[in-house]
């Protein structure tokens, strides 16, 4: 899950807390990236997904995360991408050509 969005109303002690948070990976607790102010941000969220799991559930799931770290925001886009649908190439393996 990625979820942009803005801070609203950040003292510095929490604009160090989310500097501390930082980072570009994809886990549970949730990462973020941010601009140089600290006022917006990519918030980068892993969510175990069960066999009938979907968007709903991932989407609510990420924002619990988000909402752990108790900051105030607003969201302007959420993407969801669920890795059960990504096929990966092998290297070394001859791609065969359908059609």
């Amino acid at each position: 899950m990625t979820i942009r969005g803005t801070f609203e109303g950040l003292d510095e002690a929490a604009r160090e807390a989310v500097r501390a948070a930082g980072g570009a990976a994809f886990t549970e607790a949730g990462t973020f990236t941010h601009d140089q102010s600290v006022s917006a941000f990519t918030f980068r969220c892993q969510i175990p997904a069960g066999p009938d799991d979907g968007e709903h559930e991932a989407t609510a799931a990420a924002m619990a995360a988000l909402d752990g770290h108790g900051y105030s925001y607003r969201v302007l886009r959420v993407a969801v991408t669920d890795m059960r649908d990504i096929k990966i190439r092998r290297k070394g393996r001859p791609r065969t050509r359908t059609g």
